[in-house]
Parts: C-alpha cells; sequence; structure tokens
C-alpha cells in the first residue's frame, strides 16, 4: 500500500482527524505503518485509546478502500497530501491542516493569492451586489476567490468570480460526489472547470454540523486574508472570523446599516479591528502586492436596464410606499412605522405595487423599488 492509499483509509475511519493523524505520524513515520501497527503500539499515542486503536489496527473491517476509489474514479476526484507540491502552501501552515484533500479541478501555485469571502446564507439585496462587486474586481485583479458554495454570499462570490474569467476554489462540507446545497450542483461543475472544488471529507459524505466549521478554517487557512460580506452576530460566518484571526490572517469586513441584523456581525468585526471594506482598493493596498489594480476599474455585469414605461396611476398608500423606497429596500414593519401604517396595510400595499412590476422581494423579506 503507498502512502497515499494509507491515507485515504485514514480518511475514511470515523473521529480520527488530522491532529490525531499527525501524532500517529511523529510515532510511526509512515501512514502505511499506521494501518500495520498492532493496537498495543497504536494506544501508545497520546489521544489513541483502546477502542480506537482497535478500529484502526482492523480498519479493513470497518471500511471499504477499494470502493471509494471507485467512487473518486466516477466522479473524476483525485487526493493530495501535504506532500504534494499541489497542496495549498498557506493551508499548510494552520494548527491542524487537512492531511488528505479530495480535488476535483486544477489548483495551481498563483492560488496562493487567494482572497476568502463568506457571509450570510439569508442575504439582502446589498450583501449580493457588494459581494459580486468585490468578488468580481478582485478576481480581476488576479486574486483566487475561495469560498464555501453555501447559498446566499458563497453563491454570489463564486459567480462573480466566473464571470471575471478569474480563479475560484470552492470548500465543500460535505463529499464532493454530494454536493450541499444540491442546488449548487453545477455551479460545482463550472468551478471544477475553471478552478477547483475541494473537501476533506470522503466521496459521498453526508454534512453534518461539525462539517461545516471544519470546513471553514480551510476557507480562511488557504487564503492570505478573509472579507466577511454580511453576516449576523450569530453565525458561520463570524465562527470562520474567529479561525481567521487566529490562523494570522487579515480579516476585512463591509459595514452594513447599523439597524439590520444581517450587519451586526460585519460591524462589530469593524469596531474590533477587522479592515472597513468599501472598494475593492482597500483590499489591494493591504495584500495586493502583484497585483493587477487597473482591473478595479471593471464592475460586473449587470442584467440589462429595464425599458423604460410610465408609471401607472397610484393611490395615496402606494405613492407613500413607492417613494418610501425610493432610498433603499426595506421591511414591512419598517415602512409601518415609518409612515403610521398598519402593517396589513403595508403589506397588502406591497402587494399591489409587486403586482404592478413596480418593486420586488427580497430575500430576508426586503421589498426594493424596481424604477
Amino acid at each position: 500500500m503507498n502512502s497515499k492509499d494509507a491515507f485515504l483509509a485514514l480518511n475514511l475511519l470515523p473521529r480520527i482527524g488530522p491532529i490525531r493523524v499527525r501524532r500517529m505520524l511523529e510515532y510511526f513515520q509512515e501512514p502505511d505503518r499506521i494501518l500495520s501497527a498492532s493496537a498495543q503500539d497504536l494506544q501508545e499515542v497520546p489521544g489513541i485509546g483502546r477502542e480506537m486503536a482497535e478500529q484502526i489496527h482492523q480498519w479493513e473491517r470497518h471500511i471499504d478502500l477499494p470502493e471509494e476509489q471507485r467512487r473518486m474514479e466516477k466522479h473524476g476526484i483525485r487526493a493530495i497530501t501535504l506532500d504534494d507540491d499541489e497542496y495549498p502552501p498557506a493551508l499548510r501552515e494552520i494548527h491542524d491542516p487537512p492531511f488528505l484533500l479530495y480535488i476535483k479541478g486544477e489548483l495551481r501555485p498563483s492560488d496562493s493569492a487567494a482572497i476568502g469571502v463568506v457571509g450570510s446564507r439569508r442575504m439582502t439585496h446589498y450583501g449580493r451586489e457588494q459581494a459580486r462587486k468585490l468578488s468580481f474586481q478582485l478576481a480581476r485583479t488576479g486574486f483566487c476567490i475561495v469560498s464555501g458554495l453555501a447559498r446566499g454570499i458563497d453563491t454570489a462570490a463564486h459567480e462573480a468570480a466566473l464571470a471575471a474569467e478569474g480563479r475560484t476554489v470552492a470548500v465543500l462540507g460535505s463529499g464532493i460526489g454530494n454536493v450541499y446545497p444540491p442546488e449548487n450542483q453545477a455551479l460545482a461543475d463550472r468551478i471544477a472547470e475553471n478552478g477547483a472544488v475541494i473537501s476533506e471529507f470522503p466521496v459521498l459524505y453526508v454534512p453534518d454540523k461539525q462539517s461545516f466549521p471544519l470546513r471553514n478554517r480551510i476557507v480562511s487557512g488557504m487564503s492570505q486574508g478573509l472579507l466577511v460580506v454580511e453576516a449576523p452576530a450569530r453565525s458561520g460566518s463570524m465562527i470562520t472570523a474567529n479561525q481567521a484571526l487566529e490562523q494570522g490572517r487579515t480579516v476585512f469586513a463591509v459595514p452594513g446599516p447599523i439597524d439590520r441584523p444581517t450587519s451586526e456581525g460585519c460591524n462589530r468585526l469593524i469596531r474590533s479591528g477587522a479592515t472597513l471594506v468599501c472598494t475593492a482598493q482597500d483590499i489591494v493596498d493591504d495584500l495586493g502586492a502583484g497585483i493587477n489594480s487597473l482591473a478595479l476599474d471593471f464592475d460586473p455585469p449587470v442584467a440589462p436596464a429595464r425599458i423604460a414605461r410610465p408609471i401607472p396611476e397610484l393611490n395615496e398608500n402606494e405613492r407613500t410606499i413607492l417613494d418610501a423606497l425610493e432610498s433603499g429596500e426595506s421591511t414591512i414593519d419598517a415602512l409601518s412605522e415609518a409612515h403610521a401604517l398598519p402593517a396589513g396595510v403595508v403589506s397588502a400595499t406591497l402587494l399591489q405595487l409587486e403586482m404592478k412590476s413596480l418593486i420586488k422581494q427580497l430575500p430576508g423579506k426586503y421589498f426594493t423599488k424596481l424604477i
């Protein structure tokens, strides 16, 4: 058995993890020697109790290595280890780097100029547009956009990097053969053609609460800095920001309205010392040695402009609400409080305006003007 196959086998065993594998490597030197060791010898390693030692010693009873290799071949996946040149150099530096990564696509040396982009799954229109613009411009300058393929900000960041014809890497909290969320399978395929999709989990691994924080440490670990676009105070994005700080990475944050829960996390990060980001230039100034700043003059492609048309006749409430949305998106409760209108009246008025194609509803039950 070669070293890579041995690492694959160790990765398939439950509850092992990179820190225990590192301790066993310090003791046995080679991964194949771990698998051939006696249970008694394995228990000499700190953190390896009797039950785990027996599991490792009898590993062939617990896993099906040939079947995993067949799955990898079927999905076009290969594995890289810490010893491979393709392994992200910055990721090697963290406290608990994955000893093995599944990869679909290609990691390049230029990807070391990477910026992690994270944010809320329930993004607002504001968050989406900032994620798109910043990721597009950063990708155009030469940064590789690293994110987690989650709904919301992650998806917007990956799509913007692809639109810029730049590099992007998706780090999954699931197996590559079981993309989560499933609606992002087509996006994952596009990323694999123009960058890489990576995971430390077996091919068909089903994500759980523990797998996402593990995924997030890779997002920040392989990046020079982490950009938080939009995040509630308690969120996975804030956990990722804390991991980035522990890893010695620069944390950037996009400020948001002080009355929006979706911006509370970013605003707190800025208050605690994160670099405030208003434009991509703020990131380039900190991290962009050798970066093509001229690309910052470009904006992401936008949907075709609407054809000018007359505004239909509006009643008093419709006019009030439409004028109120002139300054930006808002919620039913905020409009009700600002204009002393019952929430039911505001809700009905918004529906009427939607039917007239004058406004649209955004994620998070925000509404924005279309004309």
